[in-house]
């Protein structure tokens, strides 16, 4: 990270001929459990990861947002009295531009604050499904938020990141990535109840246990932009609306037999994962603080393959992602993220690790998929000011 810092400081002042006001970043983030559940009002349990987004930032003297990313040559410079006219047609710069739109729609007065350089910089992989686009939501909105005095909440600034997502971007996700980007913490994960926005941590106790979360990266990118996961979000609120529901977190599990009775077989499987994948996470909870991390393995399994059968949003890679890491060594395995590619992750002893890396590149190269890439994550803190 240290590396990182001075790269984008150095790059800051390269593009500007000045030194940056301030350092902001943000995490990637991991989801133990509840893929699919925030657009329905439910449960999710994310943890932050070692990776982060970082922004250097600095004020100008007029109206211009100007970004510019190490990961690209192209530097996009835009007024802020003009976002709207740019909205969903900047590419990736859609999501810084995105927030300062969204921190206008927000209570922030655009025509008060003055412009700003944003130069930004990854090591959070994109497309890898660990939320790299709200890493760097949360990092522009932290940065925005103290470079404008703006004085919100890290809780504001997740929604503003979803505002920006859902109504700039027109990714239809729900709230769960910025919120575990804004408010994560060392060594927990985060129990979020997507209605309400009531957060609680919950203690993880990897470390004394031996374990670790391993990410499988299957290297088949994913947009929740495109594809189907606005496809999944519309077929599942139908569904809740043949079942008279506002939304599907009112329903429980005894309320998957009439469910059956009432849907088609695709409804029906669309809304028994969201239910049965709200019980999995407070279950989750419940067996956390009872009796550490060996216990949840099994309900990682679970969630894979209500994900896989009955939410279709897994892919063959994933599939076999998961399915070797438990043949050699986890405890359990599931993808992680809104699917159609991405990442898997497997709850895994320390010393299985290597076993799995070498097990998952042959499995890997014996169906002529890319080369997967496999690395451990460590919980960690969200969003702040590094400078």
């Amino acid at each position: 990270m240290s590396d990182l810092r001075d790269d984008v400081s150095d790059l800051f002042a390269a593009l500007t001929g000045r030194e940056p006001d301030g350092l902001w970043s943000a995490p990637g983030r991991v989801n133990l459990l509840g893929d699919h559940t925030d657009y329905h009002d439910g449960f999710a349990l994310p943890f932050a990861i070692d990776r982060r987004t970082l922004v250097a930032a600095g004020a100008r003297d007029d109206a211009v947002l100007r970004v510019v990313s190490a990961l690209s040559d192209q530097a996009i410079e835009v007024r802020l009295d003009e976002l709207d006219a740019v909205r969903g047609r900047a590419g990736w710069a859609d999501y810084p531009l995105g927030v300062a739109w969204a921190l206008g729609r927000s209570g922030a007065d655009l025509a008060a604050v003055p412009g700003v350089d944003l130069v930004l910089d990854s090591n959070v992989p994109v497309g890898a499904g660990l939320s790299s686009s709200a890493a760097l939501e949360s990092a522009v909105a932290l940065a925005l938020d103290d470079l404008w005095r703006l004085g919100m909440s890290h809780p504001a600034l997740a929604q503003a990141g979803r505002l920006a997502e859902n109504d700039f971007v027109g990714a239809p996700t729900g709230i769960l990535d910025q919120t575990a980007a804004m408010l994560g913490r060392r060594d927990a994960a985060l129990l979020l109840d997507s209605r309400s926005l009531a957060t609680e941590y919950v203690d993880l106790g990897l470390e004394a246990a031996g374990l670790a979360i391993v990410v499988l990266e299957t290297g088949e990118s994913h947009s929740h932009a495109t594809g189907g996961y606005g496809d999944r979000r519309a077929e599942s609120e139908a569904a809740a609306v043949r079942l008279g529901a506002t939304s599907l977190r009112d329903l429980g599990i005894d309320d998957l037999v009439r469910a059956r009775a009432t849907l088609d077989d695709l409804g029906f499987r669309r809304v028994r994962h969201v239910v049965s994948e709200n019980a999995r996470v407070l279950e989750a909870v419940r067996l956390l603080r009872a009796d550490g991390p060996t216990a949840i393995g099994a309900l990682l399994d679970a969630s894979h393959a209500s994900l896989r059968d009955d939410y279709e949003v897994s892919t063959p890679e994933l599939d076999l992602a998961v399915e070797t890491a438990r043949e050699n060594g986890a405890l359990g395995a599931r993808m992680t993220g809104g699917g159609f590619g991405g990442s898997a992750i497997a709850l895994a002893p320390v010393d299985a690790i290597s076993r799995i890396q070498v097990a998952l590149d042959g499995a890997f190269s014996e169906h002529g998929f890319a080369q997967p890439e496999v690395y451990p994550v460590r919980p960690s803190d969200g969003a702040t000011r590094d400078r």
